[in-house]
């Protein structure tokens, strides 16, 4: 059997904005593949509109892609008998803690619900309710289970998230920048209580951040995207301490580090159009460091034996030579 929870192969989405005639053609993500290993934590890593909430869309089934595949334990995810089963396996994590719950139902509600539906309480379903309030530490949980959402904070709905989410049981959590919207010192709370749960639950994270010192403190693994695609992926330290496409450069140099001690100077360019290049390296308009053959040639990923993978001509040899 397979060590990957998770395998996503050639994954692409185009979006149009025509029904019949499919007229202005948008392509959010583009042969994005990777593979998550159980009980691994993945980030996947990129500014805003560069495809990573679409990825997770994706894998989560709320939006069909346009061609790949998805594999979780080696079963395609749009299998149809598979399908009744995804939210048992992959469940998701949404940025919005507030957006999230429904105004209108208790936390309890919100938690139990599912129970019901998938028949997932052994005991009463309040009981399992109070069970995953304490697991996640909203305690004594007897506190929460009749509040209404708006009675709580930000930190402690996105721990009410993450109990209803907890209580399908699944193997594989997609968190979409699950700490964007709170404060730093109860996002960092928020992490400690995922990493928590990886362990206690043997749960195969991926996790969707703009932010790279969230996918430090988190990830085992971080991939970059940029435009739709994949840039450069690697483990983790590798990745922050030693970034090789421009673009990782980039995202570090803007990044805040307070035990910074050595900062590589790079040129930022500007450039106003928000188009992207029709041929050649998508990164190409903003790289320091473009050459002609990055403007005309489609730069593949090259790649070395410890998984470290590059989309970018500067390592063409360097990579290469490691792989051979």
């Amino acid at each position: 059997m397979s060590n990957y929870k998770l395998q996503v192969k050639e994954l692409n989405k185009i979006f149009s904005s025509g029904v019949m005639f499919k007229k202005d053609q948008f392509q959010a993500v583009k042969n994005i593949s990777f593979n998550l290993r159980k009980g691994e934590i993945l980030a996947i890593v990129g500014e805003s509109g560069s495809g990573k909430s679409t990825t997770a869309r994706m894998i989560t089934n709320l939006i069909k892609p346009t061609s790949g595949e998805i594999l979780y334990d080696g079963t395609n995810i749009n299998n149809r008998k598979f399908k009744r089963l995804l939210p048992e396996k992959i469940q998701m994590v949404f940025q919005d803690p507030f957006a999230a719950l429904n105004p209108n139902h208790t936390i309890g509600y919100a938690i139990g619900r599912p129970l019901e539906l998938k028949k997932k309480a052994k005991g009463t379903v309040r009981e399992r309710v109070l069970e995953l309030l304490t697991q996640v530490g909203l305690t004594p949980a007897e506190d929460f289970i009749d509040k209404y959402p708006y009675q709580i904070s930000g930190g402690q709905k996105q721990r009410a998230v993450i109990a209803r989410v907890l209580g399908l049981e699944p193997e594989v959590i997609v968190a979409d920048e699950p700490t964007s919207m709170l404060d730093v010192s109860i996002g960092i709370d928020i992490m400690n209580l995922m990493l928590d749960l990886r362990e206690e639950k043997k749960l195969s994270y991926l996790l969707i951040t703009h932010n790279l010192g969230s996918a430090r403190y988190m990830a085992d693994r971080i991939m970059v995207v940029f435009a739709g695609e994949v840039v450069e992926i690697g483990n983790a330290e590798e990745v922050i301490n030693a970034p090789k496409h421009p673009y990782t450069k980039l995202l570090l140099h803007s990044s805040p580090d307070p035990w910074r001690t050595e900062v590589e100077e790079i040129e930022i360019v500007e450039f106003a159009d928000t188009t992207l290049p029709k041929q050649g390296c998508k990164f190409q308009y903003r790289c320091p460091f473009v050459t002609e053959s990055c403007k005309t040639v489609s730069i593949p990923l090259y790649g070395t034996s410890n998984d470290r993978q590059v989309r970018c001509n500067l390592y063409r040899e360097e990579l290469v030579h490691e792989q051979a």
